[in-house]
């Protein structure tokens, strides 16, 4: 498969990119800044439409879906979350989420660790979070889209860079949530801090839009190659 912006080089963004992925199994997209990681995955619920090659979703194309259709069967939590000027619990539950159940709802604050900070609140789930969430932190933010990700329930979830804003006491934290939310869902991370991939099921790594690595995390290590270098590289300067 492979995929250009209109006007760039004739071998595009992504070029010959090939992968599979089991249902309920994770899949890492890592490399450097600009390799094509978020470009590749927001392939997938049709953010861009690819000019060749397939993408399949339990063997059916998705351009033979709708795209309304095709973003049902998707979750995605990312760096950029986009807070409404109005409740935690509206922002959590809003559009057709609001169709969910008291108690699907409150399992979502819960298993989101919503909860933590909202009875922090005196309104509680009623705080109003200002324009773009602009009175929650960044970590409080990433619960909340978190949240919304366990309310809808789907079965492809996309983390892409998720955690990479955060401090560390606040990415502990999330990542905590995220793997409940992992449970049972087939995941595709698009990582910058690779201490948050190192037990998914697979790792593929891109330089220049191209896949030059792929396996496990132990196996990409004892490889000693890009992915090592990527490692060795990240760690060193912490």
């Amino acid at each position: 498969m492979s995929f250009s912006y209109s006007g760039r080089e004739k071998d595009g963004v992504i070029s010959n990119i090939s992968f599979s992925i089991k249902k309920g199994q994770s899949l890492a997209v890592v490399g450097h800044s600009g390799s094509g990681k978020s470009t590749l995955i927001n392939l997938l619920p049709r953010f861009y439409d690819y000019q060749s090659g397939q993408i399949s979703i339990d063997g059916v194309s998705i351009q033979d879906y709708s795209i309304i259709d095709l973003r049902k069967k998707i979750s995605m939590v990312s760096q950029d979350i986009i807070l409404f000027n109005d409740t935690i619990l509206s922002n959590l539950a809003y559009g057709e989420l609001r169709n969910k159940s008291s108690s699907e709802i409150q399992k979502a604050v819960k298993s989101a660790r919503i909860d933590e900070f909202a009875n922090d609140f005196p309104d509680g789930l009623d705080t109003i979070v200002g324009d773009k969430g602009v009175l929650l932190s960044g970590g409080q933010r990433q619960r909340v889209a978190i949240g919304r990700a366990i309310l809808k329930d789907a079965p492809i979830l996309i983390l892409d860079e998720a955690t990479s804003s955060l401090d560390t006491k606040s990415e502990f934290q999330i990542q905590e949530a995220l793997k409940g939310l992992m449970n049972d869902k087939t995941t595709l991370v698009v990582a910058h801090r690779l201490s948050t991939v190192e037990s998914v099921d697979q790792i593929i790594v891109l330089d220049k839009g191209r896949i030059v690595e792929q396996g496990t995390h132990q196996e990409l290590i004892e490889n000693g190659s890009y992915y090592s270098d990527l490692h060795r590289l990240q760690f060193s300067s912490e």
